[in-house]
């Protein structure tokens, strides 16, 4: 069994190939592509609300955005933390230990989603006022957030299978079943919101049948995954595991956790700038810089269930390799991007306001400034996603957390009190480089540790 396992290792498992820049390139490109169509759809969906329903339904979802962030970041959470701890296992040969977390991660996760379902419907208005609601605000969000309450195992599950379909080597499907949850959402956003007249409710419902599609591919999936990598089995009482899993993506909860945080920074700061047009700029270049930097994501997703399982296969040849074809490739892209962001900021400006307008010309001197973060953030986010691919979810996090969090919220509110407007665009790339320094240093500093250089 041992020498038929061995000997069709390669089909066995993909992320056992000894990968070259075409087939890594080839492996990682389904997540990446799904992480840009990620975050074109979450641009279109708010155009959709914006223009269907009105701008008090598009601010009451920035109201309960906060609360979004946490279930996805808690999904998030033990979606990287867990993945990384079952392709170690695989690379180690314990396959059916692997098969045992899998499962009992998956239903962990369910467990939790179905408790955050049962709270939000028991507390919704007190968490809505919580949020920082009005009057005016607390219809729209009731009918949004309950919704996406109720679907809150099924948003939380969709982030797990996404990320596992990669460590199960099937990358293009989880790219399909996004392009397809991606799809419908836009679909029944038009539906439900423009013939159906359904309002608010009916983008939370457009984006909950998004989620479902996409939780339903994923359990079809390893149920009759049999025979090959991953699959469901059942689990066994491994608490390790679960706390492994926390402490390991506690990155990505933490991301998502500062995305909250410092939005909310930026506009209080703005608002007193400039006032509503500034808030319309900022909002125009944290969803520009969200799309741009989807491509590093989306990469980095990709090619880190390859470093776990090197790393448990104790494989450094192969390690060395694929790191030094990630480097490349990241730095080549983020100057690439960096220029296309200080040639194409003005076209993407043009995108979300009239040519002429106040919100225009701020929009695009902000971008001549914010391009320059793309420099240094495709290499902290690689670092990042590096780190919890090792289990090292400790740098990871401080990585995560310099860049998104404190460094950001320390030139918030430092920057503008010297250098007004372009002191607020400054903290971006700011914040970016000096943690670009950070990860460089860590990454020198554990070459010993992983041989990856």
């Amino acid at each position: 069994m041992q020498t038929q396992e061995a000997c069709g290792k390669d089909t066995y498992n993909p992320l056992s190939r000894n990968h070259t820049v075409g087939s890594l390139l080839k492996f990682s490109f389904p997540t990446l592509c799904m992480m840009v169509f990620s975050g074109l759809y979450t641009i279109v969906d708010t155009i959709f609300v914006s223009r269907l329903v009105n701008t008090d339904a598009l601010s009451s979802i920035n109201i309960v955005t906060p609360m979004i962030n946490i279930i996805v970041g808690l999904g998030a959470m033990f979606a990287t933390g867990g993945s990384a701890i079952v392709a170690r296992k695989q690379g180690e040969g314990r396959d059916t230990e692997a098969r045992k977390d899998f499962t009992l991660i998956i239903l962990t996760v369910l467990a939790i989603g179905v408790i955050i379902t049962l709270i939000g419907l028991l507390f919704l208005e007190p968490i809505i006022y919580a949020l920082g609601a009005n009057n005016v605000l607390l219809p729209y969000a009731k009918e949004y957030l309950l919704l996406l309450f109720v679907f809150a195992p099924a948003n939380m599950l969709q982030v797990l299978f996404s990320i596992f379909l990669i460590t199960a080597g099937n990358p293009r499907l989880g790219f399909i079943l996004t392009l397809s949850a991606g799809l419908t959402n836009a679909c029944f956003d038009f539906i439900f919101m423009g013939p159906l007249h359904m309002g608010i409710r009916g983008a939370a419902l457009a984006t909950s049948m998004g989620y479902l599609i996409q939780t339903t591919g994923g359990v079809i999936f390893f149920l009759h995954n049999k025979g090959k990598a991953l699959h469901f089995v059942t689990p066994h009482i491994a608490i390790p595991v679960i706390t492994e899993s926390l402490s390991n993506g506690l990155s990505e909860m933490v991301g998502h956790l500062s995305s909250a945080v410092t939005t909310f920074l930026f506009n209080k700061t703005m608002m007193k700038l400039i006032g509503v047009d500034g808030v319309a700029a900022i909002t125009i270049i944290i969803y520009s810089q969200f799309l741009l930097s989807t491509l590093y994501i989306g990469f980095s997703m990709g090619v880190a269930p390859i470093f776990s399982y090197n790393y448990g296969s104790q494989n450094h040849v192969q390690m060395k390799r694929i790191f030094k074809i990630c480097v490349s490739f990241i730095l080549s892209v983020s100057v690439l991007v960096f220029f296309i962001a200080e040639a194409g900021g003005p076209y993407l400006a043009g995108i979300f306001a009239s040519k002429g307008s106040g919100v225009y010309s701020i929009t695009k001197a902000g971008f001549l400034i914010v391009s320059f973060s793309f420099l240094f953030s495709g290499v902290n986010i690689f670092s990042s996603a590096l780190f919890t691919a090792l289990s090292n979810g400790k740098l990871s996090a401080i990585i995560s957390f310099l860049r998104s969090l404190v460094l950001l919220s320390i030139g918030i509110l430092l920057l503008p009190l010297f250098l007004e407007t372009e002191g607020l665009w400054l903290a971006i790339p700011s914040a970016e480089g000096i943690t670009f320094l950070v990860s460089i240093l860590f990454i020198w500093k554990k070459k010993e540790t992983y041989h990856y250089i």
